[in-house]
């Protein structure tokens, strides 16, 4: 019988061939353990869901580098609290000298996923009732790339954000959208 993390391993194998299905599996099967991880560290919902948005974003940016003599789940955790510690700094660096400027670079989109296929089968009215029960940065991402077509390039500029920032928030809103049309 194999071992949980002989799946993850086989997972992550998977997602540096490029298979986009494989990110999404990680990124469902860990984003609970360091949202709460964040959660517990900042006290704080947003905090904690933009780190995480963060440690994702690195983490598949960096997957190559990963180490699987360790668990995964202890390398996004590291990742996180380094995210963390540098938002810390950075934050207390803002107080002292102002704003930030991120660098976007162009990256193509990705292939249409099953949560793409059921949101777009979904009647407009009801779509966008269902887009609603979202929060509001994930009604945004959805609204910029379903709605407004914006290419992830785009919508980084739009956000002023990284692009893999963008690319794990719909990845993340694309997941809650789909669970809220599945729940109707």
């Amino acid at each position: 019988m194999a071992r949980a993390g002989d799946h993850i391993q086989t997972t992550i194998k998977k997602a540096l061939a490029g298979n986009q299905i494989a990110y999404s599996t990680l990124l469902d099967t860990f984003w609970n353990e360091v949202y709460g991880f964040q959660l517990k560290r900042t006290e704080n919902e947003n905090d904690a869901e933009d780190i995480t948005v963060q440690t994702f974003s690195k983490a598949f940016d960096k997957l190559s580098t990963y180490n699987a003599d360790y668990e995964f789940k202890t390398w996004l955790i590291a990742i996180s609290k380094n995210i963390h510690v540098d938002l810390i700094r950075k934050r207390k660096k803002n107080l002292e000298t102002g704003g930030h400027q991120d660098v976007v670079k162009k990256v193509l989109d990705d292939a249409p996923s099953a949560e793409d296929q059921l949101i777009r089968e979904q009647n407009l009215a009801s779509l966008l009732l269902h887009i609603k029960k979202l929060k509001p940065h994930y009604q945004e991402v959805i609204n910029l790339r379903y709605f407004k077509e914006l290419s992830y390039a785009d919508i980084a500029k739009e956000l002023n954000e990284p692009i893999n920032n963008v690319k794990v928030k719909l990845l993340r809103a694309k997941k809650l959208l789909a669970e809220v049309i599945q729940k109707k």
